[in-house]
């Protein structure tokens, strides 16, 4: 598996990772494990209509419009808000989570195929953007030791590296959902995008 994509970040610098390098630091592994999740669930949720976004399976109401959605909202909580104590921005800073936790999940069957691809894609975007900025700040604020700007109710902060992981277990779980919807609707099967 080559390790690096042609296309460069947002920032116009490094290449974005394919995967994690064989034998590379940690901060490449834990961003290539990440970027890996990010291309194969893409790859799963890749160039659907309406009805093969909202198609169910196994008595389940999880749908791969959902999935765009839901994680296009974790990329913008994580490495927004999150690490940097920035806003989501649009749409999610004006939900009221507290009266209405599956808006996301929800609310995905009224958008078009072109709106959740364009919000997921926006939001990554945007995500890598942010995990540049952490990751090239000096001092104590820098790095993968460097905390986010999030306290949870126990007063901890973590750290980026604890960031990543999380991010990376998601992308896990929902890759896995995203591969049991795409196989039901078309057949779609495969580890890895084709090179």
């Amino acid at each position: 598996m080559t390790t690096t994509d042609s296309a460069t970040n947002e920032a116009g610098n490094a290449p974005v990772l394919k995967g994690p390098p064989v034998a590379g630091t940690e901060e490449d592994t834990l961003v290539g494990a990440l970027e890996r999740q990010r291309r194969t669930f893409r790859w799963k949720c890749a160039d659907l209509d309406t009805a093969g976004l909202r198609a169910t399976t196994a008595g389940s109401t999880m749908t791969i419009a959902g999935l765009l959605k839901h994680l296009a909202l974790v990329e913008a909580d994580y490495f927004a808000w999150k690490l940097l104590g920035e806003s989501p921005g649009a749409p999610f800073e004006s939900i009221d989570w507290d009266q209405d936790p599956d808006w996301e999940w929800r609310t995905a069957l009224d958008d078009t195929p072109s709106q959740l691809y364009d919000l997921y894609d926006a939001n990554v975007a945007r995500a890598r953007a942010n995990l540049a900025r952490a990751l090239s700040r000096e001092g104590a604020d820098g790095g993968l030791d460097g905390l986010a700007h999030y306290t949870s109710p126990d007063g901890d902060r973590p750290s980026l590296r604890r960031i990543l992981i999380d991010m990376i277990e998601e992308y896990a779980r929902h890759t896995g959902h995203a591969d049991i919807l795409r196989e039901s609707v078309d057949g779609r099967v495969g580890e890895d995008p084709p090179a």
